[in-house]
């Protein structure tokens, strides 16, 4: 558990928390909160309902994978190129991922 226990205080830093704050939202004390992201202690399931109704995403800490984002949140011009990209024939996507990936690298 290591990894979710770093991933956990990524979180909390993320959100600008201290272990005492983020544990208080967790019901946990502060020693708790420092063992969970040492990984030394697994936290039940209520404290991670009530630090993720705060903005943790649960999904990255347990997996660390990121929540997707619902396609409903994608900004116009994101629409639209997503849209554009759906139209493209598969070797023409293939190109474009090419250069994506070596702008992006």
């Amino acid at each position: 558990m290591k990894g979710f226990g770093m991933r956990l205080r990524q979180e909390r830093e993320r959100l600008g928390l201290t272990q005492r704050v983020f544990g208080d939202i967790g019901g946990v004390e502060p020693n708790a909160q420092g063992k969970y992201e040492n990984g030394d202690r697994t936290p039940r399931l209520d404290y991670l309902a009530a630090v993720a109704a705060k903005g943790v995403d649960p999904l990255y800490v347990l997996t660390g994978l990121p929540t997707p984002l619902p396609l409903d949140s994608l900004s116009g011009d994101e629409d639209r190129l997503l849209a554009a990209f759906r139209r493209l024939p598969e070797a023409d996507r293939a190109a474009l991922w090419h250069v994506l990936s070596r702008l992006a690298g």
